[in-house]
């Protein structure tokens, strides 16, 4: 059900058949926040905005009405590591999707007024962003987590940046990131495979030199740090974070389940039950793995009165010690390997995810892994493993602590 194959200058296609009427079809790019050189904080999502704004043939509002007119959608977003362009439509206007994420991709103007005028609504989101306290936290501790790093630069950028940012700085890092060797075209849906690599071959067939496999330097440990950050809240927001394996790493799948366990999506998570369910002290407490293709990441958020902030810490570590020191029962272990698997299957039903993690997997592992494949991994992890790669994850007290 998976089909794939290479242009001549390196951009790679994949297909997943999907008896739908629903189509989905896009690129990802393998360039991201991590990729911005000094004086380009914010630029890869720059560019990301700047794609909509306007090419050779076609203004901002038609670039927008391209998809929007037949019922469709066409979407972007920006990572540390990767940049999504990506349309959904019925399944008939495959070809019209294909040559408009060529023509954005690959013909964009960049006007000034248009420069200007994004930069503008850039500054606004950030500005937005920061009225968000359960969400910019995540940003700020990265930043610190990563200091000294690309991989700590903000998504969003900062004004100091943006504000230097025109046409000639744009297609300086278009012409050094946007090759077709460092790009997947993903296609999802019940168009015929052989179409296609018809319709991206006459789109995307630019005569660009191939270049080595992307060389990225991997972060340093951070040293230990707690910040206070002076915000205006009434509750106190708090992140803290470990150093994780990468996402190449081969127990990133018991990595996965010891976070769902600790502080995942369901309420009856070990933090939501010590520290909601049974104290009281916070409405939200959640626990997050970030994998990245050479370091990670394992965070845990709550915001709570700033008087049972102290406390709330130590309840997390007690839960953490439990973790790395007691064995699970074959039913807890068994118990916990079903709820997961079940949230993935769940979660598998969403086609617009799966469309986008089909480019993603064949852009950083050169293959798709099928949902029984995970299952797989998910069955052979032992309550060993989980209490190894606890007190790996574990071994110290929290790498990174800071609150508003």
């Amino acid at each position: 059900m998976i089909h794939t194959h290479t242009l001549p200058n390196g951009l790679r296609i994949v297909h997943r058949y999907f008896p739908s009427e629903i189509s989905y079809c896009g690129i990802v790019i393998n360039t991201g926040t991590r990729d911005e050189y000094p004086g380009e904080s914010g630029m890869a999502h720059f560019v990301e905005h700047m794609l909509f704004k306007g090419t050779t043939k076609r203004r901002a509002h038609h670039i927008a009405n391209r998809m929007e007119n037949v019922g469709g959608d066409l979407n972007a977003y920006t990572t540390k590591e990767e940049t999504f362009y990506y349309a959904t439509f019925l399944e008939d206007y495959f070809s019209r999707a294909t040559e408009l994420l060529s023509d954005i991709l690959f013909h964009s103007v960049f006007s000034p007024r248009q420069i200007e005028r994004e930069r503008e609504v850039i500054l606004d989101e950030i500005n937005s962003y920061h009225d968000t306290p359960s969400e910019l936290i995540y940003d700020d501790f990265e930043n610190l987590f990563y200091r000294g790093h690309d991989m700590g630069h903000y998504i969003l950028g900062e004004e100091a940046t943006l504000s230097e940012f025109g046409k000639a700085q744009i297609l300086h890092f278009m012409d050094r990131q946007y090759h077709p060797s460092e790009m997947v075209f993903f296609s999802f849906g019940k168009t015929p495979f052989a179409r296609i690599v018809r319709q991206v071959e006459k789109y995307f067939s630019l005569s660009h030199d191939q270049l080595p496999r992307k060389m990225r330097t991997a972060p340093a440990p951070v040293a230990p740090f707690r910040e206070e950050i002076q915000k205006n809240t009434t509750q106190t927001h708090v992140m803290l974070g470990y150093p994780a394996f990468s996402f190449h790493h081969p127990r990133k799948y018991a990595l996965y389940l010891l976070n769902n366990m600790l502080g995942g999506g369901s309420l009856n998570s070990r933090l939501n039950a010590s520290l909601r369910e049974k104290h009281g002290l916070a409405y939200l407490v959640e626990s997050n793995v970030t994998l990245y293709s050479d370091s990670g990441l394992l965070s845990i958020y709550f915001a709570c009165d700033p008087k049972q902030r102290d406390k709330c810490i130590r309840l997390i570590g007690k839960e953490i010690e439990k973790l790395k020191s007691k064995e699970l029962t074959p039913m807890q272990l068994s118990l916990a390997k079903r709820q997961w698997k079940g949230q993935l299957g769940i979660a598998s039903e969403n086609n617009e995810n799966s469309a986008l993690a089909l480019g993603k997997q064949l852009l950083h592992f050169q293959r798709y892994t099928p949902l029984e494949e995970v299952f797989a991994h998910i069955d052979a992890i032992t309550s060993d493993q989980l209490r190894e790669v606890a007190n790996e994850v574990f071994a110290d007290d929290a790498s990174g602590l800071i609150y508003y």
